[in-house]
């Protein structure tokens, strides 16, 4: 702190060239704040994953629907504690663009299954007793300003109704909320008894089981023997833990965690270029005044660490800025996104990386100028100003 003021100034004696770098290191951080926050997405149902719970679909696609009789076999088999099951809805509403999770699911055995899921219990018996009820997460009912009472139609680009209809008009009786920080709980809930009776095909269905392992027991040898008790039927199955199943779904779109970093590699490549040259034609621009602070009794390692106080300085500026403006447009895309994409979070880990990328970035883009300007021969300075 010694020095700040004079460092200030000198990283300020161009203002229109340190203004433009700081806006690229702005564009850079900025650029890293959503991407951190969208890979976070694409992975955090692994994160939040429970480790006791299995996921069975069927071996050959998860498109391919189980059978409902398979649910008594698998709750007998050794090792599992207990068993539910859910499916794709796949509707929207109101417009395509209004996409979420919906599931027809049992009730009782779907909430024992998700412990984390938390709702007044009024709203959940009120929920059991209406065959046409659903119960939403509080983030898909802030989303679109849903209470408990209202009259919800969705849109179903699959399941059509048995009298033709695509309209599924469903009650809302309860909101829950996840008491897990990593989870979301932006789901639409609805009873599978009247999915399956008033749908138009698919009756006896399900989309996949969800079991946990009972305390104690080997899931891997669970997998097995549910998979091995079902290899002769027309409907095999596949286990897998709840984080593989959910990373499934992100592999979908690719490796997502490899494009990031490709992408931010390209981004601070160029970078490091355009703050290293700022930074080597603001020391030769000042040999005569480097000279001078030398003559003054300014030591070599002294001049060193002001120029890279500079180049640090730049690079805090610009990224600090940068990862702010990203919080808050982050912050922004869940709130509007974070029914269909929940988990879009830029995360304090992510922002303390970024702050040391900060200063990483500045060493890297200034520590050959400030070589340059320690080994600097006060001679040869004054003879070339």
């Amino acid at each position: 702190m010694k020095y700040f003021g004079l460092v200030w100034r000198n990283a300020w004696r161009k203002k229109i060239r340190t203004s433009l770098t700081i806006l690229s290191v702005f564009v850079a951080f900025l650029l890293f704040a959503l991407l951190s926050a969208f890979g976070h997405a694409f992975k955090y149902g692994v994160e939040a994953a429970d480790a006791e719970r299995l996921i069975i679909i069927d071996k050959i696609s998860l498109i391919n629907l189980l059978p409902i009789a398979y649910q008594n076999r698998i709750k007998a088999t050794e090792g599992v504690h207990s068993v539910t099951h859910s499916t794709w809805f796949g509707g929207y509403y109101q417009e395509p663009r209004n996409q979420f999770p919906q599931f027809p699911v049992d009730p009782h055995e779907y909430f024992a299954m998700y412990p984390e899921f938390k709702m007044p219990e009024e709203q959940f018996e009120a929920w059991v007793k209406n065959r046409t009820g659903a119960v939403v997460g509080r983030e898909l009912a802030d989303s679109f300003g849903w209470e408990v009472g209202d009259r919800i139609p969705i849109q179903a680009t699959i399941w059509t109704k048995a009298d033709g209809g695509r309209t599924w008009e469903f009650d809302i009786e309860g909101i829950f909320a996840s008491d897990d920080p990593r989870g979301s709980s932006a789901l639409f809930l609805f009873q599978y008894d009247y999915f399956d009776e008033a749908r138009a095909f698919g009756q006896g269905l399900v989309g996949w089981y969800i079991l946990r392992v009972e305390r104690g027991a080997d899931p891997v040898q669970v997998q097995n023997a549910i998979d091995t008790q079902f290899e002769n039927s027309r409907n095999q199955t596949e286990t897998s833990t709840e984080a593989a199943f959910a990373q499934s779904f992100a592999k979908q779109f690719g490796n997502i965690a490899l494009i990031v970093t490709l992408i931010l590699g390209a981004v601070f490549f160029t970078l490091l270029l355009v703050s290293g040259n700022t930074m080597s034609q603001s020391v030769r621009e000042r040999i005569s005044e480097l000279a001078v602070l030398k003559t003054l009794g300014f030591g070599d390692r002294t001049v060193l660490g002001i120029v890279l106080s500079e180049s640090i300085l730049i690079m805090l500026i610009g990224g600090l800025l940068g990862i702010g403006v990203g919080w808050f447009v982050t912050r922004g895309i869940a709130v509007a996104a974070g029914a269909f994409l929940p988990g879009v979070y830029f995360s304090p880990t992510a922002i303390l990386a970024s702050i040391a990328l900060m200063v990483g970035a500045g060493v890297a883009a200034g520590i050959f100028p400030a070589l340059q300007a320690m080994r600097l021969s006060i001679i040869d300075a004054l003879a070339r100003a």
